[in-house]
């Protein structure tokens, strides 16, 4: 069996980026990850102000990745609309440029990257991974950096749910009528048990995610495209905004997301980040935030106390992302519930400093 001193389990950004500062601390890590090139997957997409200063912390700046700037935000909820100027400055950056340039600079910095690694489940315990070619790797400290995606042998403890959100991602490629609508803001659009944002990227194309309950993708058959149709209703300008696009891409998934999960508990050797430790509704929240803030803390805990340093590092960073988490779900909650949503946006468009407050509460910090 194989040994190294910090194994991570992800090559997104909480795992790329705690690469990045334990190779410069000289840690030398091994970073794990099942996608053989970066590609867009279901989170991500938008940055804040939080996420772009803690990019630039280790030394990759937004704008230079070509990151499409936000300046407002859009909410939507059936023909009510509420806009207003964003409290910081933010940006729309795919995963796969983010997540590619964050790998990139882990190599640059002596991180060894294996990529197209499926791992079958993980022992806490032993710290030890197990990789679905049947080789085992173990280490003095894991980081377990997986995103939405559990691991066996060390799954979150989050209450079972009978109607679980869903996340769905396609990458629209935007007419001018589509980029007009979009420029420099973020659009968010409530209907009854989710919602959807819709922003350009760096490639000149409109990310558009949803998070919707179980139960509204059922009806649709499982199809997306006819889930969006069937809101039209609700979220007409969802509809035109999709119908707009010259083409859409593939759509990717993933199920059970249990927003307001966060953990204060783990054992010595045993960092979780992310996801793994907190997931913030992306409504009003910031993933890639909570990601690199994560990071950045667990890489310099290890880098202090070594493996000794995880339960310490699990429980202040809760404690750091309790309230941007607990506020971030209730607003997730008001906008799927349409007898609040609607009155809701009524406020927001007659008081816009509300909106700029609640997106300034949700932000998770970059200290």
């Amino acid at each position: 069996m194989r040994r190294t001193p910090a194994l991570i389990a992800g090559g997104g950004p909480a795992g790329a980026a705690t690469a990045i500062l334990l190779a410069h601390g000289g840690a030398m890590p091994v970073l794990i990850e099942r996608h053989a090139e970066p590609q867009d997957v279901v989170c991500g997409g938008f940055l804040a102000a939080d996420a772009i200063a803690m990019l630039a912390r280790i030394g990759l700046h937004a704008a230079a990745l070509g990151a499409h700037p936000i300046h407002r935000a859009r909410i939507v909820a059936g023909r009510r609309v509420a806009e207003s100027a964003l409290p910081f400055a933010a940006a729309g950056l795919s995963r796969t440029r983010l997540d590619a340039v964050l790998l990139e600079a882990a190599i640059e910095q002596g991180a060894t990257i294996e990529r197209g690694l499926a791992i079958r489940r993980v022992d806490p315990e032993t710290r030890c991974l197990h990789l679905a070619d049947g080789a085992t790797i173990g280490a003095e400290a894991l980081f377990l950096a997986t995103g939405k995606h559990d691991l066996r042998g060390a799954p979150r403890a989050a209450a079972p749910d009978a109607d679980p959100a869903l996340g769905l991602r396609v990458r629209l490629d935007a007419t001018p009528e589509l980029r007009a609508g979009l420029e420099g803001t973020i659009e968010l659009h409530l209907f009854r048990g989710g919602y959807a944002g819709l922003l350009l990227q760096e490639d000149g194309g409109a990310n558009l995610c949803l998070s919707v309950v179980q139960s509204r993708l059922k009806a649709a058959d499982g199809q997306p495209a006819a889930l969006i149709e069937a809101l039209a209703r609700e979220a007409p300008l969802l509809a035109r905004r999709f119908a707009s696009a010259a083409g859409a891409g593939p759509w990717s998934s993933v199920a059970r997301i249990p927003y307001g999960w966060q953990t204060a508990r783990t054992e010595p050797g045993l960092f979780r980040l992310g996801d793994q430790a907190a997931v913030i509704a992306s409504l009003a929240g910031d993933g890639i935030a909570i990601a690199l803030a994560s990071a950045l803390r667990a890489a310099h805990g290890f880098l202090r106390e070594g493996a000794a340093g995880a339960p310490a590092f699990q429980t202040g960073f809760a404690r750091h992302a309790r309230r941007p988490i607990g506020f971030a779900n209730l607003l997730r909650h008001w906008g799927e519930t349409p007898w609040i949503a609607g009155p809701l946006i009524g406020l927001l468009s007659h008081t816009p400093g509300l909106m700029r407050q609640a997106a300034a509460m949700t932000r998770v910090g970059a200290d």
